[in-house]
């Protein structure tokens, strides 16, 4: 089972890319493969124009149909998620993440944008079909900081929820492998398993 990393921040080195990298790291050691798509490095021009048959952008497409997770990464911007974040959900096939487990992930310069993930994230995913949100985690600068010696350093009250998050997605994809178990489903096939669920 993949766990998907999208993020969308323009910058490479950023709290943002940095949380991607912590979080992954923390899958990893609890056994979950995962991957990375960083939008920022997709062709600008198909994506821009929504070209989704465009190389690169097809591509990644194909990533977020075949992640059983994915995990939603972007800083804040005048109180919404990133433009690159917002065009790349826009060439999502109508149910693209239909039976997905989804983590949402937000940073921001302060609480006052904390609400992005419930009010301007959440319904966009749900546009697409998602139905297995788990509750975000919206980070503020002052919680997460980049230092050129230590790398990055995390205060504990966010170190606390970001295990919960975590621990809440290792939780779901092991409830769905057991499920999936059960009901004799063959290796890789938990997305359409979780979909046929969703479903009724």
């Amino acid at each position: 089972m993949t766990t998907l990393f999208v993020s969308g921040s323009p910058s490479a080195r950023s709290r943002s890319s940095g949380l991607v990298a912590h979080l992954r790291a923390r899958l990893v050691h609890a056994g979950l493969p995962t991957e990375h798509l960083a939008l920022r490095e997709l062709p600008a021009q198909p994506l821009l124009h929504g070209d989704a048959t465009a190389p690169g952008i097809a591509e990644a497409l194909d990533r977020v149909a075949r992640a059983d997770a994915v995990v939603i990464a972007t800083p804040v911007y005048k109180a919404s998620y990133s433009g690159l974040l917002k065009v790349f959900l826009d060439l999502l096939p109508q149910y693209g993440l239909e039976g997905k487990i989804l983590l949402p992930v937000a940073t921001g310069g302060s609480l006052a944008h904390a609400l992005v993930l419930d009010y301007a994230l959440r319904p966009v995913l749900a546009a697409a079909g998602a139905t297995h949100v788990l509750p975000g985690v919206f980070v503020t600068d002052g919680q997460l900081q980049m230092d050129p010696v230590q790398g990055l350093c995390i205060d504990a009250d966010l170190q606390r929820r970001l295990d919960d998050a975590v621990g809440s997605l290792v939780r779901t994809v092991a409830r769905l492998r057991i499920a999936a178990t059960l009901a004799d489903v063959e290796p890789g096939s938990l997305g359409e398993f979780s979909r046929r669920c969703c479903s009724g």
